[in-house]
């Protein structure tokens, strides 16, 4: 059990996640107005390699991967970066919050992957927290698609790619320090990605044929990278001061910020439908996040204490 001088450590750095991590997404949005968004993902994962790599230097972690690590940190990187263009390409055309709000659907999508294909159980009052958290997605969704086309269902893409690679993460998890799986997940992206970028030069396809950048599109283009770094190292060590399940709830935090930095930032502020659907799936994730806890315990109370 975590001590309650560890938590708060661990709660303050998942805060710290929260707030920065909307900086990728407001760096993202900048730099797509002139540079592609599959270059923008590949700076991603480029800077972000680029600042992990001397850590995990200083840190003297091993580079060494057994097949199976190999294997896991491969599918890693092939979901995250589907996860990522996916949602630099929604943010490019809608505001932030609101494909966040979209994306937040990714808990009710681990759950529904973890009954059916890992035959984990999971109780009515759950499944039915799911179908509510997909119905306040669609009352964000249905305006979004009326404003902006096929573009409002890209973050629906980052949630189904986000939840396999959360399912990833907790199996490499136990094969890999924390630090090395982010340095070896940027590596693996850079690698996947520079060659699809260098083919596609001169294709002409809106989002994926390489530019050169300019001016200050250099800046959001390291912006997207030193925050992926930044946020995720918050939230790699928030993890290991405090149980996830007291972090979970904090989460929803991430909206809070991305609503203010959308509005200071580009003057977008959701409508009273994308409240409306923000809070039920707020609401319908807390209550998965209570509903597990619940189950948890339960648990533990049907094991039997050791004897001395």
């Amino acid at each position: 059990m975590a001590q309650p001088d560890r938590i708060l450590p661990g709660v303050a750095m998942m805060i710290g996640f929260c707030a920065i991590a909307p900086l990728i997404d407001v760096c993202a949005k900048l730099a797509t107005d002139a540079i592609p968004a599959a270059q923008v993902t590949l700076a991603r994962f480029a800077v972000q390699g680029a600042v992990m790599v001397p850590i995990m230097l200083a840190l003297r972690l091993s580079w060494a991967l057994s097949r199976h690590a190999l294997w896991l940190t491969f599918l890693r990187a092939l979901v995250l970066i589907a996860s990522t263009f996916t949602f630099i390409s929604a943010v490019h055309v809608m505001p932030i919050a609101d494909a966040l709000a979209i994306a937040f659907v990714e808990p009710f999508i681990i759950l529904l992957v973890g009954k059916f294909f890992m035959a984990e159980q999971v109780g009515p009052r759950r499944l039915g927290a799911a179908v509510v958290g997909f119905g306040g997605a669609l009352m964000v969704i249905q305006p979004s698609f009326a404003a902006y086309g096929l573009a409002a269902l890209f973050p629906l893409g980052t949630a189904v790619s986000f939840a396999f690679y959360i399912l990833i993460t907790r199996q490499l998890s136990r094969l890999s320090h924390p630090i090395a799986m982010q340095t070896h997940t940027a590596t693996f992206a850079t690698v996947l990605l520079l060659p699809i970028l260098w083919l596609s030069d001169g294709s002409a396809v809106d989002w994926l044929d390489p530019v050169w950048p300019q001016g200050i599109f250099w800046l959001w283009l390291v912006g997207v990278g030193v925050a992926a770094a930044v946020s995720h190292m918050f939230i790699t060590y928030a993890l290991q001061y405090a149980p996830s399940s007291t972090l979970a709830p904090l989460h929803y935090l991430e909206i809070v910020s991305a609503v203010a930095l959308g509005y200071l930032v580009f003057g977008d502020f959701p409508d009273a439908m994308t409240w409306a659907g923000i809070v039920v799936i707020c609401a319908s994730g807390l209550y998965v996040i209570y509903r597990e806890r619940v189950t948890l315990n339960a648990v533990r109370a049907t094991v039997p204490p050791l004897v001395h």
